[in-house]
């Protein structure tokens, strides 16, 4: 919908519409600077803070990889499953009335809380969570660091 009170009705009619030389005004490069992103921080910075804040420097840090040490990781509820399983397999022995797993056998390196624990599992790994561990000795189980 046009609106008579902008500026550029009074100028539509007039060759330069009060752009200057009717040359200015004959392509995108023009008076408004290219589109959309075109050019650096002319008249789209204040665009960018508002839409996009966050665009501009650097944020946070990395860690080197060298430095960086990721765990392969198993649920308590899982190895609960798969403990059967493992036993059949011959991954895990029976200690008692305790199922071993040496976690190392499979692949794993820490064990996590979540999930149930219904048989009293003996595991070997490097690290456990606080979780896991309660809930292993809560089943009558015994945790075993490598």
């Amino acid at each position: 919908m046009a609106r008579s009170k902008r500026k550029i009705r009074k100028r539509r009619g007039h060759r330069s519409a009060g752009k200057g030389s009717h040359k200015k005004a004959r392509s995108d490069k023009s008076l408004r600077g290219g589109r959309g992103f075109a050019g650096s921080f002319d008249h789209r910075y204040i665009h960018m803070l508002k839409y996009y804040p966050g665009r501009l420097g650097k944020r946070g840090f990395s860690l080197p990889p060298e430095v960086k040490v990721e765990y392969e990781v198993i649920n308590v509820g899982v190895l609960d499953e798969i403990a059967d399983k493992l036993l059949d397999l011959g991954i895990a022995k029976k200690e008692g009335d305790k199922i071993f797993i040496d976690l190392e056998k499979i692949g794993k390196d820490k064990v996590l809380g979540s999930g149930r624990v219904t048989k009293p599992l003996k595991i070997k790994a490097k690290k456990f969570t606080e979780e896991a561990i309660r809930k292993i000795e809560e089943a009558g189980g015994e945790v075993v660091e490598a």
